[in-house]
């Protein structure tokens, strides 16, 4: 195309989204929402997915110890319990020292516990397993030898949460292609839409082009060109909502501590994923703009001819 067909497109381009300002902002606001659903699922889902590297990078056992139990007793359970070939390390955490962490983690909600014993929480031993041995079933089977042990009322490792966390992250992935492909298909026929009210607020303009000879190409080319920055300028505005999201999220979400500290710090998208947003944004933009020029022109053509 040439430099001065260029010029003219940009030109309509501009004078269409000064006169149709508000319908283009509706349709650019329709894309953000769609975008922003789809992104938060990828911003949940990528934040699950350090959640089950956190826990699959150092898998540890917590076993609960009874309160009748002297130190003697703790003392030679926990040469026993690291005599284990599968374990690489005992720690033994006190009743003061889980009240001290759990007033930590609450931070500054700590004050919810006044009033409870300070040895509600009891004693237990951190049991971490070496890195040959994290496979399930070999963590399994020491945390049912564990629960054998008399000296333990409760017995927990993460595996059992990693198994559940690991269907949850395959729903997750799931529920953001299905929900996003039907908000998807429902901005593709409303950007469809906008092009089609812009086609037809210019249709004495479009008549007049098609009498001096001008190709199909340079009539669609503006309605193409408006439908890709509707679409990229709704990518751009999810992109500002989920970082607001994620900046709200971020200051709101409390210190957690034990199994949960891999999430303690949310992340926001990637840059693979925002490109990702970048692009879906543009791809929906002009595939509704060519949908809609295609069915607009074929069946005013047919009209015209009939006529």
């Amino acid at each position: 195309m040439k430099i001065s067909l260029l010029g003219f497109v940009f030109r309509r381009v501009r004078n269409s989204l000064w006169h149709l300002f508000w319908t283009h902002c509706l349709t650019a606001v329709t894309v953000a929402m769609a975008l922003y659903v789809f992104g938060a699922f990828v911003f949940l889902e990528t934040n699950l997915q350090r959640l089950l590297k956190g826990w699959g990078d150092e898998i540890q056992i917590s076993a609960y110890l009874d309160k009748n139990l002297n130190s003697a007793e703790v003392q030679a359970l926990v040469k026993r319990i690291e005599a284990y070939p599968e374990v690489e390390r005992v720690k033994q955490t006190s009743q003061e020292q889980a009240w001290r962490d759990f007033q930590t983690a609450l931070g500054g909600q700590s004050g919810l516990l006044a009033g409870l014993p300070r040895d509600v929480l009891p004693a237990s031993l951190e049991v971490s397993i070496k890195p040959g041995h994290q496979d399930g079933p070999v963590v399994e089977q020491l945390a049912r030898r564990l629960r054998q042990q008399k000296e333990f009322t409760a017995v927990d490792y993460p595996q059992e949460w990693v198994e559940g966390l690991g269907l949850v992250l395959l729903g997750v992935g799931w529920a953001k292609w299905i929900f996003g492909g039907v908000l998807f298909m429902a901005t593709f026929f409303i950007v469809g839409s906008t092009v089609k009210l812009a086609m037809l607020a210019r249709q004495d303009e479009i008549e007049i082009m098609q009498l001096v000879g001008a190709s199909e190409n340079l009539i669609q080319a503006p309605f193409l060109l408006e439908g890709m920055i509707q679409g990229v300028a709704g990518a751009i505005a999810s992109l500002i909502l989920l970082w607001i999201t994620f900046q709200f999220l971020r200051g709101e979400m409390p210190s957690l501590g034990g199994f949960l500290m891999p999430l303690g710090r949310l992340t926001f998208l990637d840059l693979r994923s925002i490109g990702l947003l970048l692009v879906l944004g543009w791809l929906l933009g002009a595939a509704g703009s060519v949908f809609s020029l295609r069915r607009f022109l074929k069946s005013w053509n047919a009209s015209r001819s009939e006529a």
